[in-house]
């Protein structure tokens, strides 16, 4: 024993982090940093901190800057028990990223954070190849990150990811409830499926013991493939798509759809000067919806303040713009519809809040 009780030959490996498997981690994800650039970056992957080179934002008269930080919640245990790492990344970026172009703001750059028990290099470089990926998809750089091994606090299989994000505006041209009017349509952007919100409930009620105790490897007639798969759907990116929405009409406002549900995040960037209704009946939500809802009894009211529900982003814009956006948007790829209106707020009592969000109607077939 060493005179502080320590064992002799004590090592950094041997108390569980192996400085070697984080090397060869960074190693194996340089090829997916690089692809994921964009020429304001500076430097490369290995320095302590990523350089952006803000000159490219002197043709801004007044550049606003944005920033937003995110995680993916539990998804990351789908990933895990399937062990299929190349997906969360769209997870991540897309929860970061639009957040950011509901104020009509350019993601310029993304950092990353993955914290697990035991490095596996080729683990953590198939998490950063999917980062990467849906960077590219967004337009921003991926800037930098860390990789944290954390023995004894994860189980040597676990990981979490996070990341933070940084975009540009000008300021002429925010979006946000100030420019919200009555007469403006709700117009709906549709999600690929759950995201990345809403799957604490959504394990509980199709994989845990106390509700279906189902496997994720079980083939979901429904669904038309498994139930890994379903849940594993990465989440739609709708960046690039939604700030050529901004350039080429007339958007007051944009809002993504996560946690809370649609009322809720539609309700942040309404003004209180007038309320909105949300029609229901104008679309259906894809099986997964419905597949949670009835096989957990799950009431309308937490369903849709839990998940998206099949809408993952909205814009609020003047109704002569709907037919152009809807078109517009079919081009990025994204199915899009008018799901709602704006009005003035009415001061009869029994009226809706100011600022409020009314669902009406019943999704088709429910």
């Amino acid at each position: 024993m060493t005179e502080q009780g320590t064992p002799s030959g004590a090592s950094y490996e041997a108390a569980g982090v192996s400085i070697d498997a984080g090397d060869k981690a960074v190693e194996l994800m340089k090829v997916w940093v690089e692809k994921a650039r964009r020429p304001e970056m500076m430097g490369g992957i290995g320095g302590f901190a990523g350089l952006f080179d803000a000159s490219a934002l002197k043709h801004f008269d007044h550049p606003l800057l944005a920033t937003s930080a995110d995680g993916v919640g539990t998804k990351v245990a789908i990933a895990q028990a399937l062990d299929v790492h190349d997906t969360i990344g769209f997870d991540l970026v897309g929860m970061l990223v639009d957040d950011l172009v509901v104020c009509g703001a350019e993601p310029l750059f993304l950092t990353d954070y993955i914290a697990t028990g035991r490095v596996v290099p080729e683990r953590v470089a198939a998490i950063v190849s999917g980062i990467a990926e849906a960077c590219v998809q967004a337009g921003c750089a991926l800037a930098g990150g860390e990789t944290a091994e954390h023995p004894g606090l994860l189980g040597p299989d676990e990981y979490d990811v996070a990341g933070s994000t940084t975009g540009v505006v000008e300021a002429a041209a925010l979006l946000g409830p100030g420019r919200v009017e009555p007469g403006d349509v709700v117009l709906a952007m549709g999600s690929s499926g759950l995201h990345a919100n809403g799957y604490s409930l959504v394990r509980h009620v199709l994989l845990s013991e106390a509700g279906a105790a189902w496997s994720l490897d079980r083939y979901v007639d429904e669904l038309g493939r498994t139930l890994g798969e379903e849940l594993l759907e990465p989440t739609t990116i709708y960046a690039k798509a939604c700030l050529d929405l901004v350039r080429r009409t007339g958007t007051h406002a944009m809002s993504h759809v996560t946690g809370g549900g649609l009322a809720a995040n539609l309700a942040r960037v309404l003004p209180d000067s007038v309320v909105a209704t949300v029609d229901r009946g104008s679309w259906t939500p894809q099986p997964v919806f419905d597949l949670v809802r009835r096989v957990g009894s799950v009431q309308r009211e937490d369903l849709e303040r839990t998940l998206n529900c099949g809408i993952g982003m909205v814009a609020v814009l003047p109704a002569g713009d709907v037919d152009r956006a809807v078109a517009l948007l079919a081009g990025h790829g994204l199915r899009a519809w008018p799901c709602g209106e704006v009005v003035a707020a009415a001061t009869a009592q029994g009226a809706p809040l100011p600022g409020s969000v009314t669902l009406t109607g019943r999704h088709p077939g429910w």
